[in-house]
């Protein structure tokens, strides 16, 4: 009697659980992009930790940043950076610019012109490619307008990302051992041992990131200056900045530098466009994979992989943590699931 009471209460117990596991698992694809920004957000914070320790181990006579005085550092160079940067590469651009669209109505029909000086390009129909730029630049504040609600959204977001992530800088600490908490006592200590080795290696992943992004910031502006185009400076600086998110970046690179290029000549277009075929060949196939494998500790292969996975679930934001949690993912395999040889 007791034996069958006993397992109808187990019973019951089990339909409980499955059922809010699955209400659990619905809610959580409801807020998914909530839940994406946090987890971004968490793992920034993770990897910026490391950066922000060091700020605060700085000393000025016997005053000593504490953490949020050191994040607030940290903002403000950043910020200055930024308006160093705005002050010097904006002023041109926005004078060309003004320049290229007042002029616009005149230099057209040349632009259409060496179009077709272009192979196969003699087939396409200029009167109509003409018609449309104009009908474009009289409607763009009606396109800049309806845009206006995406871009908010996208900005918003940007804002609640960063401000998450200086939160889990000043209070991680406490969010973690929250964390902790939900585990039982006996496993609590070896999971913390497993996640502090994560972190340490997902620390790393900022420093190689970093060399990519100066690599590439280098070479390209040396490109820039060869071949005489456009604020060089100021789009070699951008194209290293923007290295950061994962193959997106260098696609906003690209056409960022040939859309300037195209402007003066083709033959400029032609140069970088080469340039950055060469480069993104040897990125992919050389530089990323060895940076990362000595700065993270994971094989090339599963680099790569964890961009193409990273960038086709989330996009951006998935490029972008795709290898830090590539790390903490393989941490937490070779711990739990990998047997490891006693001898």
């Amino acid at each position: 009697m007791t034996s069958s009471s006993g397992s109808t209460r187990d019973l019951r117990s089990d339909i409980v659980f499955t059922f809010m596991l699955g209400l659990a698992c619905y809610l959580a694809w409801l807020v998914r992009d909530v839940l994406m920004l946090v987890y971004v957000s968490a793992l920034f914070a993770v990897v910026l930790s490391p950066v922000v320790r060091s700020t605060a181990q700085f000393r000025i006579g016997r005053w000593q940043p504490f953490k949020g005085s050191a994040i607030f550092f940290l903002l403000l160079a950043v910020a200055a950076a930024l308006i160093a940067f705005g002050f010097l590469a904006l002023p041109p651009v926005i004078h060309d610019l003004q320049k290229f669209v007042s002029d616009m109505p005149t230099r057209l029909p040349g632009v259409l012109a060496k179009i077709k000086t272009i192979p196969f390009a003699d087939r396409l129909n200029t009167d109509e490619i003409s018609s449309r730029a104009q009908d474009f630049a009289s409607h763009a504040a009606t396109y800049l307008l309806y845009s206006i609600g995406d871009w908010a959204g996208k900005v918003f977001n940007v804002a609640m990302g960063f401000i998450l992530t200086v939160y889990f800088i000043l209070e991680g600490e406490g969010t973690y051992r929250w964390f902790l908490s939900f585990f039982p006592a006996e496993k609590r200590d070896r999971l913390d041992k497993t996640l502090r080795r994560a972190e340490i290696r997902m620390g790393k992943w900022l420093v190689g990131q970093g060399s990519l992004m100066l690599i590439l910031g280098l070479t390209s502006t040396l490109v820039y200056l060869v071949l005489n185009v456009r604020y060089a400076y100021a789009l070699g600086v951008l194209t290293g900045l923007l290295n950061i998110i994962p193959v997106m970046g260098a696609a906003i690179c690209v056409g960022l530098a040939l859309l300037v290029a195209a402007v003066d000549s083709w033959g400029r277009v032609l140069g970088i466009a080469i340039f950055y075929v060469i480069y993104l060949q040897v990125e992919n196939s050389f530089l990323t994979p060895r940076i990362m494998k000595n700065s993270v500790g994971l094989p090339g292969l599963a680099i790569l992989l964890a961009l193409l996975l990273g960038s086709a679930l989330e996009g951006i934001p998935g490029a972008m943590v795709s290898v830090p949690t590539a790390v903490l993912v393989a941490e937490l395999i070779d711990e739990y699931l990998v047997v490891k040889d006693s001898a």
